[in-house]
C-alpha cells in the first residue's frame, strides 16, 4: 500500500498582501492508480470517462475501493469546454470544465442531486460519469486512485 499525496496551492498578492493558500492531503491505503488520456467527443451521449461497480474493468472501478478521482481538461486557456455528467441511482448533475480546469472528488460516494434542501440528504453512489465536448474533440485526463 502506498499513500497519495494530493496538494492544491492557490497563490495570489493582491495589493502587496499574500492571500495564498496551501493544502495537503495524505489518501493513505492506495493500491492501484489508472491514469490515461481520453478523448471526449461532441456526439451525442458523450463519453464515458468513469465507471463505479461491483467489479474491475476497462474504465470500471469498485465503487467502494475509490479514494481519488481528477478529471482535467487539457484544452489550453481559451479552448473548448466540456460538460461533465455525473449520474447515479436516478441522481444526476451536470458541471462545466474549461479549458485547464480540474474536477475533483475524494470518493463517488456520497452524491445527491434529488433533494431540494440540505436538510434531506440522502446520498448515493456515482456509477457513470460521461463527457461532452462543446465544438471539437477535447482530451481529458483522467486520473483514478483505488484501494
Amino acid at each position: 500500500m502506498a499513500t497519495l499525496k494530493v496538494n492544491i496551492t492557490e497563490s495570489i498578492t493582491l495589493n502587496g498582501n499574500n492571500f495564498g493558500a496551501k493544502n495537503v492531503v495524505s489518501l493513505t491505503g492506495v493500491n492501484a492508480v489508472n491514469k490515461r488520456v481520453v478523448e471526449c467527443i461532441t456526439g451525442s451521449g458523450g463519453t464515458q470517462v468513469y465507471a463505479g461497480g461491483a467489479a474491475t474493468g476497462p474504465g470500471t472501478f469498485i465503487s467502494a475501493n475509490v479514494k481519488y478521482i481528477r478529471i482535467t481538461n487539457t484544452e489550453a486557456v481559451g479552448g473548448n469546454f466540456v460538460i461533465l455528467h455525473l449520474a447515479g441511482d436516478s441522481h444526476e448533475s451536470m458541471h462545466k470544465l474549461d479549458a485547464g480546469e480540474s474536477f475533483i472528488l475524494s470518493t463517488p460516494v456520497g452524491f445527491d442531486t434529488e433533494q431540494s434542501d440540505i436538510d434531506n440528504y440522502s446520498g448515493v453512489t456515482i456509477d457513470t460519469i460521461k463527457a461532452k465536448a462543446d465544438t471539437a474533440a477535447v482530451k481529458l485526463e483522467v486520473y483514478v486512485a483505488t484501494a
